[in-house]
């Protein structure tokens, strides 16, 4: 009897967890983990203000690429460690630094230039250009989309859910072979 009062606490326990989901495990309620939503939230408005690009979702990323949509897509992260691995299918690979690069510093771009990511963006300024990093709070593609727009180009959108958004959402994935 006292094994089933047992089963019974463990099962009644195990209910409440799974419907109030992880913010048990999280140690956080839903109110605080608003807090960090909106953190997020903030940043990325406050970063895409700065920047002066556009966003662009996950599934409206999609459509453009299976419309055909003429686009640049860049993927920021890491050739090695990210990149060759895993990435949104077409996408090229230039590296940007997390923290802000306000002057160019070829020692957080892997080695490259500044005339280097001009070449592979191009000389059409009015081309659709789509920067993403890993996932929202990565900073790589806020870089890589602030540095398009100061170098002139007009269609600048940063896919802030990036790769993980991607992939959470199904969609097929390339890697370098």
């Amino acid at each position: 009897m006292k094994w089933m009062k047992s089963l019974l606490v463990m099962v009644s326990l195990g209910a409440f967890l799974v419907v109030t989901g992880t913010a048990a495990f999280a140690g956080k309620n839903k109110f605080e983990q608003e807090v960090d939503k909106e953190k997020v939230a903030v940043k990325l408005v406050r970063e895409v203000q700065r920047g002066g690009y556009d966003v662009v979702t996950t599934e409206e990323l999609k459509g453009w690429a299976d419309g055909g949509k003429d686009m640049l897509i860049v993927d920021t992260m890491p050739y090695e460690a990210s990149y060759q691995k895993i990435h949104v299918p077409g996408a090229v690979q230039f590296l940007f630094p997390i923290p802000d690069m306000n002057t160019w510093d070829t020692k957080e771009t892997a080695g490259k230039s500044q005339e280097d990511f001009i070449a592979l963006l191009g000389p059409d300024k009015d081309k659709v250009i789509v920067i993403y990093c890993g996932f929202v709070k990565c900073t790589r593609s806020h870089n890589g989309a602030a540095w398009a727009k100061k170098l002139g180009y007009k269609n600048v959108y940063r896919y802030p859910g990036g790769i993980f958004a991607w992939k959470g959402a199904g969609y097929p994935v390339e890697g370098v072979k």
